[in-house]
């Protein structure tokens, strides 16, 4: 495997081709298909430096990194944080030929709690070994951003040999088999195409980027002073269904090889505890977009936002005025598809930017 800097910072290679070359996740309201839309809004708006409040994908942060700006990127769920610190803090390292020669050594000795937890779950008992395996050999790599780098190519292995890319279902899935490629891979030879794919978006673009695991609430916004906050929370859910914890758990759990979470052992899928986040509850989310907002208030605000949530798109823009002098709201019609074949979701909505400065 060449270790070649294939993009390295070059006005002349533009966003967009960047952007494009971003491995997509089928990640539960990713921007994958609006980031256009908000590059050509942001574009409009005066910053050097930018926070990606909740990074998910990584998507909109990539994007920023690509449009020159210095980036923090943040998450609270730890799997979303090493995807950045791979992509977007690490402008340099990239997972070479002998790095691979200690990440698929079959040989060495390691835990099975995978295999132990997993069995009849998720995937076949030679993925789950692999896992196994990976995870010990992950910690033998020296450079933690080459760390990342494995891990986030690890994730969307995951995702991609995962049924519908999301763990709330599990044992026998042959109804899901249509004979598609991701689910006739081995998670090893998905793994060894996702590094090929990741070396590929790293690129140096000479600012000093930082990824962050940190409820938004406390991150250092003092001591950072991102001229630009872009903030695309977590809404309250129509149901259970909408919580990224439930869909994600086990690519949570294992970027920390579930270490301190609480597994569910009465759940099918072995879930981990939900993380409390105030946006998901009718009863705290109005007073968590007043604190959010006064927190970055010294910052230009940029809220992605969709007219199927709660609040209302009329009550955040009233809550930003109190901020902000100059409110200004974009909006685009917008079609999610989640899911696939017979049993995909399409829901139809408008996407708003709300931005506020002054």
């Amino acid at each position: 495997m060449q270790d070649l800097q294939l993009f390295p910072f070059d006005s002349e290679i533009s966003v967009e081709h960047r952007v494009s070359k971003y491995p997509l996740m089928r990640y539960m309201g990713s921007k994958n298909k609006l980031v256009h839309w908000i590059h050509e809004t942001l574009e409009g708006l005066d910053f050097d430096s930018a926070l990606d409040a909740f990074s998910g994908s990584g998507v909109v942060s990539y994007m920023m990194k690509s449009m020159n700006k210095k980036v923090y990127s943040n998450d609270f769920l730890n799997f979303s944080s090493v995807i950045s610190k791979g992509v977007i803090e690490n402008n340099t390292d990239k997972i070479n030929a002998h790095d691979m020669s200690i990440l698929l050594d079959m040989d060495v000795k390691s835990e099975d709690f995978i295999q132990r937890t997993f069995k009849d779950v998720f995937y076949d008992q030679a993925d789950l070994l692999f896992l196994d395996k990976i995870s010990s050999n992950i910690g033998q790599i020296g450079s933690k951003y080459k760390r990342a780098l494995a891990y986030a190519a690890l994730f969307r292995s995951c995702l991609k040999k995962q049924p519908r890319g999301v763990f709330t279902i599990s044992g026998n899935l042959d109804r899901y088999n249509d004979g598609r490629r991701d689910l006739r891979l081995s998670m090893r030879q998905h793994f060894v195409e996702q590094v090929a794919i990741y070396n590929e978006v790293v690129f140096d673009n000479h600012k000093e980027n930082a990824s962050f695991n940190l409820n938004v609430f406390d991150f250092g916004s003092k001591m950072y002073k991102p001229d630009l906050v872009y903030m695309d929370p977590p809404y309250v859910p129509a149901s259970d269904d909408n919580c990224y914890v439930k869909r994600y758990h086990f690519l949570e759990g294992l970027s920390k090889y579930w270490k301190g979470e609480e597994i569910m052992e009465n759940t099918k899928v072995k879930k981990i505890k939900k993380k409390h986040t105030p946006f998901s509850y009718r009863k705290t989310a109005i007073q968590a977009f007043e604190e959010m907002f006064d927190k970055f208030s010294d910052s230009t605000l940029v809220l992605s936002y969709s007219s199927n949530a709660y609040p209302d798109l009329e009550t955040l823009v009233s809550i930003m005025k109190n901020h902000k002098d100059d409110v200004e709201v974009k909006t685009k019609p917008h079609k999610y598809h989640f899911g696939n074949h017979s049993s995909v979701l399409r829901s139809n909505v408008n996407e708003y930017l709300v931005i506020g400065q002054g």
